[in-house]
């Protein structure tokens, strides 16, 4: 009995070990200098990662790791998000470590959460001085990836009454890194109780997201 019993344990126990280390993918935060607070929507990603575990088939880590523009860490990641309300400061090493993994197959997507704007746009031409940010009309595959945005980057929140717009660095063809603004994209993946969105809004927030992660994906 008690050998059973030890049996039973050891089962459970590497069944425990086992549903904790299910999740093949991981996506990370980026933790940039400069006194934006990049920590903004903490719950963004997770929830992101549990809609498109749900909905597209992805097996994506909920519990998101923050890592910094210049370490060599960012190159264990096929998707790295950004976003803030103020200033980006990407040091010469930094700009040149992002490039590096942009062209090694990684993503960047960078959600202005209101306020970035005027301070990243520097930043990413820094990254890619010989290449153009070009808006992406709405015919681009990343708008009908899973879900079909006919008219390109939805609304979420409301700051300016400005339109949405997405921008991007296209590297040899492909879409490396992607720049939404006016649209607050990650406002619309935190849980509900933040921001008191409609179930709509949430949901096309989210969609939009599945989107982005599987082209980051497939690409």
């Amino acid at each position: 009995m008690k050998k059973f019993l030890i049996i039973l344990l050891l089962l459970i126990s590497n069944l425990s070990f086992a549903q904790r280390n299910v999740y093949s993918i991981k996506i990370a935060l980026l933790k940039y200098s400069g006194g934006g607070d990049w920590y903004a929507n903490p719950t963004s990603l997770p929830n992101l990662a549990v809609f498109c575990n749900q909905n597209i088939n992805t097996n994506i880590d909920p519990n998101i790791p923050e890592i910094e523009p210049g370490s060599q860490e960012i190159f264990n990641y096929p998707f790295i998000h950004m976003t803030g309300h103020g200033n980006v400061i990407f040091s010469d090493n930094e700009a040149a470590n992002i490039r590096k993994y942009l062209e090694a197959g990684g993503f960047l997507h960078i959600d202005d959460n209101y306020g970035m704007d005027p301070f990243i746009r520097p930043q990413i031409q820094k990254i890619f001085p010989d290449l153009p940010l070009q808006e992406l009309p709405p015919s681009h595959p990343i708008f009908s990836q899973v879900y079909n945005f006919s008219n390109g980057l939805p609304k979420i929140h409301e700051h300016d009454s400005k339109p949405p717009q997405a921008f991007g660095i296209i590297l040899n063809g492909r879409l490396v890194l992607l720049y939404t603004y006016e649209c607050d994209l990650g406002d619309g993946w935190e849980s509900e109780e933040v921001h008191n969105d409609p179930p709509e809004i949430r949901l096309k927030a989210l969609q939009m997201g599945a989107n982005i992660i599987h082209y980051a994906f497939n690409q």
